[in-house]
């Protein structure tokens, strides 16, 4: 079988391998685990270096098509766009037509050309991954929701199984519910909640891009309110992006060098290792499809208290597996306190986290991934 990919994620070439965004490849791997070619359509860096969080891809066929990344936001990018598109269009034309198998990665911009040109192969058996908020009545991107229309469409879009995540009541029969997963049956090891007292150090952790959008400024406002209500506080931070420096300037600001961390991207097992030792993932994101972090939380017992977007209030089982919160630390720190006053609520919710999340194994994921590509 040739397999083909269709994504916005930027890549790397280095040393003869591709590498890219470590969480992507990991998922990616299995997807082309039975295949015996894989056609990547992606934007391209050769000669980089990777970062401590990219991975690359473990098979022994690859051709990788370089498109130009392109944007739709700004005149001077749509105008650079429109005379890239052409050369990307027929690029992903003649993928398709020598693939025996069509996969989409949305939303993104080559996503939305995917699903474009996908409807002149009716016939060829596809599928799309659609790894943001597939909420209907939720405001998106004109290109995010034009997405989501032709996927949807089964006049348009035969053949196709669109994993979206979480269960919405709008699905037609191309529609699928879905998950992601990071650890094995293998790691599901015995993991009691931590100790929760008011004489305790609470540890806060935070995972995902430093960026607005994810809010992790919230977390370091909570350190302050909940020290000065005199609990012992400790926070680590976990990603990069553009408001590192913001950040930074908060904790100097605060007096918060001994009580904040900010450890940029590190790996895997670092992380899971951190969540194995936190009382509760802060995580106030804006927008997300299945946040991995809070999944990874939920299965080493430390519970999440995050925002209701997506499909996160079914994740957290509207409550009783995790906190539903507002974007505001003063909430936050209040729901916080209040599980140290009764820490048997909070070892509750956390067993209940665990045994969730610990179905959502690479396992199953794999073998979901099987009978969706191989029926």
């Amino acid at each position: 079988m040739t397999f083909l990919i269709v994504t916005h994620v930027p890549h790397k070439y280095f040393n003869g391998d591709y590498f890219a965004y470590g969480p992507y490849i990991r998922e990616m791997n299995l997807w082309i685990k039975s295949t015996d070619k894989v056609l990547i359509v992606a934007p391209l860096n050769a000669n980089t270096t990777y970062d401590t969080i990219d991975l690359c891809y473990k098979h022994h066929n690859i051709d990788f098509l370089a498109t130009q990344p392109f944007s739709l936001l700004g005149t001077r990018s749509v105008i650079s766009a429109f005379l890239n598109i052409p050369n990307i269009l027929l690029t992903t034309y003649i993928a398709m037509r020598r693939a025996d198998h069509i996969h989409l990665r949305c939303p993104g911009n080559m996503g939305l050309i995917g699903c474009v040109i996908q409807i002149f192969f009716p016939n060829k058996p596809k599928t799309a991954k659609y790894a943001g908020n597939w909420d209907w009545n939720l405001k998106q991107a004109w290109s995010y929701r034009l997405q989501q229309y032709i996927l949807r469409n089964t006049f348009l879009t035969r053949n196709m199984t669109a994993l979206v995540y979480g269960d919405w009541p709008d699905r037609t029969r191309n529609i699928r519910p879905f998950f992601t997963a990071s650890y094995r049956e293998q790691e599901a090891i015995p993991t009691p909640p931590r100790l929760l007292t008011q004489d305790a150090v609470i540890r806060l952790i935070f995972v995902g891009t430093l960026t607005e959008n994810k809010r992790p400024i919230l977390a370091i406002e909570t350190v302050v309110l909940l020290q000065t209500q005199g609990f012992k506080v400790q926070l680590d931070l976990f990603g990069e992006g553009v408001e590192r420096g913001i950040l930074t300037q908060k904790i100097l600001d605060n007096n918060l060098l001994s009580s904040v961390n900010l450890h940029g991207n590190v790996s895997a097992e670092t992380i899971k290792e951190a969540y194995q030792s936190a009382h509760f993932l802060v995580f106030a994101s804006r927008t997300e499809g299945w946040p991995k972090a809070v999944a990874e939380a939920m299965f080493w017992g430390c519970l999440p208290l995050t925002t209701s977007v997506s499909c996160v209030p079914q994740m957290l089982g509207y409550g009783s597996r995790g906190d539903l919160v507002e974007p505001d630390a003063a909430a936050i720190t209040g729901i916080i306190t209040n599980y140290t006053a009764y820490p048997e609520h909070y070892t509750t919710k956390c067993q209940a986290a665990m045994e969730w999340s610990r179905n959502y194994t690479l396992e199953f994921f794999e073998a979901e991934i099987s009978r969706i590509v191989r029926p």
